[in-house]
């Protein structure tokens, strides 16, 4: 599998990769309560394709799996937001870095390039893409959280699963 490299300056901290390692395949998400649509390139291609992902975590789980056996490690993803269900389900996984992108920037860079400012999900994901490629020096990855942290994140997400399923139960018998 052929690969971007991204070299960046020691100690810069930008998601140009700061070390021999370079990604694999680049990813927007333009995020939303009910859905996430989602544009993915290969590091190898200039081909860009587009999903939508159900804001559930078992799809994003089984979405993140999948280009994980697809693509490998690392793959860089450009996403509005910082924190939020998306970005949590995507930290646990290592092989992604996540480079979060100021909403106005994103907004900013849509208006250069559609002058009637019409918006649509698709294509904010396919700008992230692009922002991302073509200046991965302006944009600082999170710090992926502790191996801790994500076993601690998995015990909360099966616990409270489990508490959604008791009350649905107990709603059910109270209904009876």
């Amino acid at each position: 599998m052929s690969r971007v490299n991204y070299l960046g300056r020691t100690g810069q901290g930008n998601c140009r990769r700061t070390t021999n390692q370079s990604f694999t395949a680049f990813v927007g998400i333009d995020w939303a309560d009910k859905k996430h649509d989602v544009c993915v390139q290969s590091a190898d291609s200039e081909t860009r394709e587009f999903s939508v992902i159900p804001h559930k975590v078992e799809m994003i789980n089984d979405w993140a799996q999948s280009l994980i056996q697809r693509f490998g490690s690392p793959i860089a993803v450009a996403v509005e937001l910082s924190k939020g269900p998306i970005v949590s389900a995507l930290q646990k996984f290592d092989c992604f870095v996540i480079c979060p992108i100021n909403p106005l920037t994103l907004a900013k860079y849509r208006q250069a390039f559609t002058p009637s400012r019409a918006k649509d999900d698709p294509t904010n994901a396919e700008f992230a893409v692009d922002i991302l490629l073509r200046h991965p020096d302006r944009f600082k990855p999170l710090r992926p959280q502790s191996m801790e942290m994500r076993a601690l994140a998995t015990l909360v997400e099966q616990r409270r699963r489990g508490l959604t399923k008791k009350i649905v139960s107990l709603t059910a018998c109270a209904l009876h």
